[in-house]
């Protein structure tokens, strides 16, 4: 006789391979999914980029001269955090919720790159002049690393309102040529064999200069011709110093340790360091795609109950997918350095290591980050990030000493999981006292 239950089955059995198909084709005629794969796309082919910089930087400096290299990238990048003033999460969240603020948007990005930035780049160089003994950098190369503050901020802020439009194509081109431009410049300088640590810094120095002009020209011309906006400015001015001081904390739990390497066991050792560094970043690379492709999507929704949905898909999916690549990059990690830098940068397997379980914390904390911007920054990200970046500074100072660039890496492992575990708490806290208000589709905090 038939049996009901056993045609069910089958009947579903049968099925499940043609929904699963249907599923991926509605998920890939989805704007944010392909928007999500162009960019990683474009991470993937700018990994190879990186590589390719981070050979001809170690070959042609060594690893001293990497680690001069990597400390004046990383003093640009610090001012760059710093002096933002939140502009770059403001940016996208509001282009994103109204365009209709883009020319303002743009004349106080010009205000705050150029003008802001000019400002913390002389006042930078001034007390590195007369404290050398703070960063072991003089010279050019100090003049191009502080040189690089305003042009960089100026890249970053027109970067993120290509975004807050949606214009996926526009970020990923300036990305590409952003990238691509140094490697061109640093081989002419090899060409011609006048190679120095302050002339392969200045290539990078002169891409973020084109394309920061390149950005800010393509917004104008497609979009809307630029004016100043002050009183914009100080309406957004509480979200912006709330993603200001989230920025500036992130990126010292992220860069701090490698300031630390370098004052307290040279530059030799911040070379290794910087190469542990830079292998463990492309890792999780998938993250920062989708938490970019991710801000401005959820800062259009209004709907939170939606908004959690998505955040949820996107955190199950980052860490389903880490989980693999961390096992496959840690059994690799020895072969690809001999590989690529030589037996001489071997020593950085260990915090390449250490470093891997720190990335899938990462990795989601990332995500998360990008549900709690676009409800308004809570104050409580704040304090979260904050501790966290006084816990990584504090037990550095202990741990460095003693344990070298490994206990450097295991700190920063540590670090990444505490931030992870109270993100997630903070994302759960305010999503469930909004749910239960009247009230359950606000989108800000």
């Amino acid at each position: 006789m038939p049996n009901p239950e056993a045609e069910t089955v089958i009947a579903t059995t049968g099925t499940a391979p043609l929904e699963w198909v249907r599923q991926c084709r509605t998920a890939l005629s989805s704007g944010f999914v392909r928007n999500v794969i162009a960019t990683f796309a474009t991470r993937v082919f700018l990994i190879g980029v990186a590589l390719v910089t981070t050979i001809v930087v170690a070959r042609l400096l060594g690893p001293e001269g990497r680690g001069l290299y990597a400390v004046a990238t990383a003093l640009g990048a610090l001012g760059v955090q710093f002096g933002n003033l939140g502009m770059h999460t403001a940016n996208v969240y509001y282009a994103a919720r109204d365009p209709q603020t883009l020319p303002s948007l743009i004349g106080n990005t010009l205000v705050v790159g150029l003008g802001v930035g000019a400002v913390l780049s002389a006042a930078t160089g001034a007390v590195l002049i007369f404290a050398p003994a703070l960063v072991s950098l003089n010279g050019t190369i100090l003049f191009l690393a502080v040189l690089w503050i305003p042009l960089g901020l100026t890249y970053l802020l027109a970067q993120d309102l290509m975004l807050g439009v949606h214009d996926i194509r526009g970020y990923n081109l300036l990305e590409i040529a952003n990238k691509t431009i140094p490697v061109a410049l640093m081989g002419m300088v090899a060409w011609v064999q006048r190679v120095s640590v302050a002339r392969l810094f200045a290539t990078t120095v002169l891409a973020t200069a084109t394309c920061a002009a390149w950005g800010l020209v393509r917004l104008t011309s497609k979009y809307s011709y630029p004016r100043v906006s002050f009183d914009l400015f100080r309406g957004t001015f509480q979200y912006a110093f709330k993603a200001y001081l989230i920025t500036f904390f992130a990126f010292l739990v992220f860069r701090a340790d490698l300031f630390m390497v370098q004052r307290m066991l040279g530059p030799e050792q911040a070379g290794y360091y910087s190469i542990a560094s830079s292998m463990a970043d492309p890792v999780w690379m998938l993250a920062t795609v989708v938490g970019t492709i991710l801000l401005p999507k959820l800062s259009a929704m209004s709907d939170l109950r939606s908004k959690l949905r998505l955040t949820r898909r996107a955190i199950m999916g980052i860490a389903i997918s880490l989980l693999p690549l961390l096992l496959l990059a840690s059994l690799l990690a020895a072969p690809v350095i001999r590989l690529l830098f030589g037996s001489a940068f071997l020593p950085a397997r260990m915090p390449f290591l250490l470093l891997m379980p720190g990335m899938l914390f990462l990795g989601v904390e990332t995500v998360a980050m990008q549900f709690l911007n676009s409800i308004g920054c809570p104050a409580a990200v704040v304090w979260i990030l904050g501790s966290c970046a006084v816990f990584n500074i504090l037990v550095n100072l202990r741990v460095i000493g003693g344990y070298g660039i490994a206990g450097a890496a295991t700190v920063s492992s540590v670090t990444y999981f505490l931030a992870c575990t109270f993100l997630l708490w903070s994302v759960w806290r305010v999503s469930r006292r909004q749910l239960t208000e009247p009230d359950s589709s606000a989108a800000t905090v």
